[in-house]
């Protein structure tokens, strides 16, 4: 392939390509790539690593390269840096006059315009070193050595004159010619009635490329689909329109695309069958998406697959929204779970899932998970972030569905307890006053003073009790002047430890509970997110999930807006019925398996970045994302005894059997909802970074703060390890980490830093003293 455009999963740093000139040039020219380039240029150097990054040269995906690579590209990169202004337009004039001889593709400056990047024709006798030397002599300048790897990827300015200097179309020809190339192995012939398709209907950049995008989505390589064996062809084909691309594109449209990616099967009457029944299925002739570019944007950087409903903004963070919420696999979420995603729309997806597990939790109040050998209860504090009118209340209705039940119990409680307040009022002068009732209410208004909330939580009788708020700002004003109490009660119901609290008046409130439970989930701006949670050293932040709402500031109304249906409520209810009945501890292996993969993952991605953050995080993120996926096994327990028994069944077969839903629940550790977990981790971590990476840094940096390492700013796609040679020195590693983390690094500091490379084995050092990569993750 000739141009990838960079992104990433699950951490890796990925790539896809780029298939028209049209996509070329708008990735290069939106409004937030203009304004990152413009705050670059004007000294924002951080803003650098959210340009838009492209990859010209590449080789097959082996020995550490970029991941989404198949073949050899026909092109080369090469980095001019560091040139005198003065040199700047000569050189330039130098490079155009010499493109034929070069074979010249692209041509642009450097985001600080210090420099230029270009794009050549791959000499295929020599090798990326050689070919970047045979340019260099060709134009008489000296490339960058520090961006002569086969991997190395430039970060992109605009599409203004001025920026993009010169760029071939054959840039694009190259890809495509690369393509049908890869797509050659004979194929059976095939005897069944063409497929006809209109003559002036014609497979566009933008339709082939979101059917490229839904079919990466769905797991599969589009341009290489037609190789398989028909079988194949049909499951496929079934797997990428079921990822949403029927509602992107019209029927003809995406017989046009079919026709270029799978030429075979597109002749046959079973595709025609196949597209009829997602067209009838959806519906979506009737007001399909006319697929554009700028339409597909949140799919072309982030991965996901956006519907006609899902509006969306136009910047990288909504992008990396949308694939979250694509990665969930919504279809395949147990009972009650997808009820609650769509009710809400498959946009706050994860911002749902997020609001209801401390409802699982909170009802599933006996079970006990084992992570990490610690057994605690499903103990989870939630906030779902969202400017106004972003859709946070679509999720209220969600939420009083699961707890519906426990509310309704409670409202007999608080009929005991006016009844109780209008007998002490009429008694109110006499010596003998009713005796004030203790009662289990669980559902707790966040909109209360401590004391109350104190007494309220040392009745439940052992159980989780759950509060909601859909304004988080409510509450930052009640606990303003308490807001450090607030956050012991919430740092210690997450552990589920010991809670006293004593005071010396006799009417005072006095509790004592041995294992605080209490589950919480709030609604709110991002600015309210910074009045309840103000204080970045003592915890409370990392035991937080937090979930964002996707940016709808540009999407038009939606004509059938998601709402919570009866049957919908319904479904919630009979799993939210079922979830107090189970009772124990469970140990779920390869759940914990899984967690300790991605902890380990971190850990070495973020030692390689010298990202203390992050690293940081990782700790209490997993075992939030374990309790979540824990609560949605529950609830796959409790859809498999319904489906199976009927409600009354399973309701009655749990009570027959107390250890029935432990063994079911060992069953549902799936590579599903294993998957699942990864999906939660990844966003709670990308969310907690997004939020509080540079106020937690600010706080640890203070001279207020005493820790016991220093703690240095890093971003989080920015690996000195990944930057260095396969060898390289230690004043090179000096060099790397000073343009990385600034003046204020030490040699010492990059000694500890490269020692603890040598203790991961991922360097060792080589007799002339110079340090060598052993290991290099993809």
């Amino acid at each position: 392939m000739s141009v990838h455009v960079i992104f990433y999963k699950d951490g890796a740093k990925m790539m896809r390509p780029v298939l028209s000139r049209e996509e070329y040039l708008y990735l290069r020219d939106s409004e937030k790539q203009k304004a990152l380039v413009k705050a670059v240029r004007e000294g924002d150097e951080k803003q650098k690593h959210r340009l838009v990054q492209m990859n010209y040269s590449c080789l097959p995906n082996t020995d550490g390269s970029l991941k989404g690579s198949k073949i050899m590209s026909t092109t080369i990169g090469m980095d001019i840096d560091h040139i005198p202004d003065t040199d700047m337009e000569p050189l330039k004039e130098h490079i155009l006059a010499k493109k034929k001889e070069l074979g010249l593709l692209m041509l642009e400056t450097s985001a600080r315009r210090k420099g230029f990047h270009l794009v050549f024709k791959r000499r295929q006798e020599l090798s990326q070193e050689e070919n970047l030397l045979w340019a260099s002599d060709l134009l008489g300048v000296k490339h960058d050595e520090g961006a002569k790897d086969i991997t190395r990827v430039f970060f992109t300015t605009t599409a203004d004159e001025e920026d993009l200097l010169f760029l071939s179309d054959d840039i694009f020809e190259i890809q495509m010619a690369e393509k049908m190339e890869e797509v050659k192995p004979e194929q059976p012939a095939v005897n069944h009635s063409p497929l006809t398709l209109n003559p002036a209907e014609q497979a566009s950049p933008a339709s082939l490329t979101a059917f490229d995008l839904c079919a990466r989505q769905a797991g599969l390589d589009a341009t290489a689909m037609d190789v398989w064996g028909e079988h194949n062809w049909h499951t496929n084909l079934m797997a990428v329109l079921s990822v949403g691309v029927a509602k992107l594109m019209s029927r003809q449209q995406l017989q046009a695309v079919v026709a270029v990616r799978l030429p075979n099967y597109s002749q046959t009457e079973d595709c025609r069958k196949l597209i009829d029944y997602f067209y009838d299925k959806y519906a979506a002739d009737k007001g399909f998406m006319n697929v554009s570019l700028r339409e597909i944007n949140a799919l072309a950087q982030g991965g996901g697959s956006p519907t006609p409903s899902e509006g969306g903004g136009s910047d990288a963070d909504g992008d990396e929204l949308s694939s979250v919420n694509s990665r969930l696999s919504i279809r395949k979420m147990p009972q009650g779970v997808r009820d609650s995603i769509d009710a809400v729309g498959p946009q706050l997806a994860m911002a749902a899932v997020t609001a209801i597990c401390p409802c699982i939790g909170a009802l599933a109040t006996g079970v006990t998970l084992d992570v990490h050998g610690q057994k605690k209860g499903l103990n989870l504090i939630a906030y779902i972030a969202g400017d106004f009118a972003s859709g946070k209340g679509q999720i209220d209705p969600v939420v009083e569905a699961w707890m519906s039940e426990v509310h309704a119990v409670d409202v007999m409680y608080q009929m005991q307890e006016d009844d109780w307040r209008a007998k002490k009022r009429a008694a109110k002068n006499k010596k003998e006053q009713p005796e004030e009732p203790k009662l289990p209410v669980r559902c707790l208004t966040l909109n209360n003073t401590v004391a109350n909330l104190a007494e309220r939580l040392a009745n439940t009788e052992g159980r989780h009790a759950f509060s909601f708020t859909p304004e988080a700002d409510t509450m930052a004003q009640k606990w303003k002047s308490t807001m450090s109490d607030f956050s012991v009660m919430l740092r210690q119901s997450y552990d589920g430890t010991r809670y006293d609290r004593e005071a010396r008046s006799a009417d005072a409130v006095n509790v004592h509970i041995e294992r605080l439970l209490w589950n919480v989930t709030m609604c709110g701006t991002p600015d309210a997110l910074y009045r309840v949670v103000n204080n970045y050293t003592d915890g409370f932040q990392s035991r937080i999930a937090v979930a964002r709402t996707p940016d709808n500031t540009f999407a038009p109304l939606d004509e059938n807006p998601c709402v919570l249906t009866p049957r919908q409520a319904e479904r919630i209810q009979q799993v939210a019925h079922l979830l107090p009945l189970m009772q124990g501890e469970v140990v779920l292996p390869k759940l914990e398996a899984k967690g300790r993969e991605w902890v380990e993952r971190i850990r070495v991605e973020t030692m390689m970045n010298d990202d203390r953050v992050r690293a940081r995080q990782r700790f209490r993120v997993c075992v939030t994302a374990q309790r979540m996926t824990c609560c949605l096994m529950l609830c796959k327990v409790c859809e498999g005894l319904i489906q199976k028994h009927g409600l009354n069944g399973a309701e009655m077969r749990l009570k027959q059997h107390p250890d029935l839903w432990r063994e079911l629940l060992l069953k549902t550790q799936t590579a599903q909802m294993l998957e699942a977990y990864d999906v939660i981790a990844d966003s709670l971590m990308e969310s907690a970074l997004y939020f509080f990476r540079d106020r937690i840094e600010l706080a640890f940096n203070s001279s207020g703060y005493a820790g016991c390492t220093s703690r240095l700013k890093r971003g989080k796609n920015d690996s000195i390890y990944e930057r260095l040679d396969v060898q390289f020195t230690f004043e090179q590693a000096l060099q790397y980490s000073v343009a990385a983390k600034g003046a204020g690094v030490t040699h010492n500091s990059v000694r500890q830093m490269l020692k603890n490379w040598r203790k991961q084995g991922l360097v060792v050092q080589t007799e002339d003293g110079k340090y060598r990569k052993i290991e290099i993750l993809s």
